[in-house]
């Protein structure tokens, strides 16, 4: 080999070892579902939201939006429908209501109502047609661009130490693949739910928050006896922008909806794509008995008011 031909042999082992060392791009956008028309919760959802119903004094999708906050991401877009503007607008300043609480020396709230419109940058994208998650999804992709990004369905209200964005992306940081995160499911309950077939070899090294699986399938609402495993898929993706060309060739599934489990599973067939299983308690504020577990539960973690609330369920004539 000649010394030119060396040198060039070299300045290209050099340029590929450098490329491989780059750390993944950077996750700096949130897609937030929100277009669906709330029927389980009908008739509050008749001229509202189901995400601005509160679950003790913010709306649902607040904790969503400071989810993505705690994780370090710095855009939201929401995917909303006909009648949902007020989300965008919760987030957005609102002179009149600051002027009043000023002038009536009501600091605390102030602060509140102010910090809820310093805490992101917030966009919004119609779903025209209620296509599915993976429609919903597909719909932000000219604001997400061709860049990683996250998702967040707001039903699913995860307390957590860490936020479970955050965790999952410990995993993305360290692979540059799609991260979902998974939960044990009891096996009656699994048709619910996206459902990820582990694979056998080893999971990728470092200091996660709980076990990671390496998908090689998902399988979209399996029945119980054909789930290839209880490791079920809850409201959190990150995702490379590789899903949005598979989403646009993504047919119909179940319910003649185009499912992002369904692009999932082409992806993880081109690419790795992991799954974290989080640490946190989920709970799925979309159903009813979810919700009042959530109001309940997080009632009893704030400070001003806990305890009269554990005293009050205690003396309640429980049968």
């Amino acid at each position: 080999m000649t010394g030119c031909n060396l040198r060039r042999v070299k300045l290209l082992r050099a340029s590929l070892e450098s490329t491989q060392a780059m750390p993944p791009a950077r996750i700096r956008k949130a897609v937030i579902p929100a277009a669906g028309l709330g029927t389980r919760f009908l008739p509050a959802t008749k001229a509202q939201p189901k995400e601005m119903l509160p679950l003790v004094d913010k709306p649902i999708i607040q904790y969503g939006v400071e989810e993505v906050l705690g994780s370090g991401l710095s855009d939201v877009i929401l995917v909303t429908s006909r009648g949902k503007d007020v989300m965008e607008e919760h987030f957005d300043s609102s002179p009149e209501l600051e002027a009043l609480l000023e002038a009536k020396g009501k600091h605390e709230l102030l602060h509140q109502v102010r910090e809820i419109s310093r805490l992101v940058q917030v966009a919004s994208v119609r779903q025209k047609e209620a296509l599915g998650l993976g429609h919903a999804v597909l719909t932000a992709a000219d604001l997400v661009g061709d860049e990683p990004f996250a998702v967040l369905l707001p039903d699913d209200v995860i307390d957590a130490r860490e936020p479970v964005l955050k965790q999952m992306l410990a995993v993305y940081n360290a692979t540059g693949y799609s991260v979902v995160a998974v939960q044990r499911i009891p096996r009656e309950n699994i048709s619910g739910y996206g459902v990820i077939r582990p694979a056998a070899e080893a999971a990728p090294q470092g200091s996660f928050a709980g076990p990671v699986f390496r998908a090689t399938d998902l399988v979209e609402k399996p029945k119980p006896a054909d789930a290839p495993s209880d490791l079920a898929v809850v409201g959190r993706y990150l995702l490379t922008p590789k899903v949005f060309e598979l989403l646009r060739r993504t047919p119909r599934g179940a319910g003649g909806e185009i499912q992002l489990t369904d692009a999932l599973r082409e992806l993880a067939r081109i690419e790795p794509v992991y799954a974290l299983q989080f640490e946190g308690r989920r709970y799925d504020a979309g159903d009813k008995f979810g919700f009042l577990q959530a109001t309940v539960e997080l009632a009893l973690k704030r400070p001003e008011f806990g305890e009269r609330l554990r005293a009050y369920l205690r003396s309640l004539p429980l049968q």
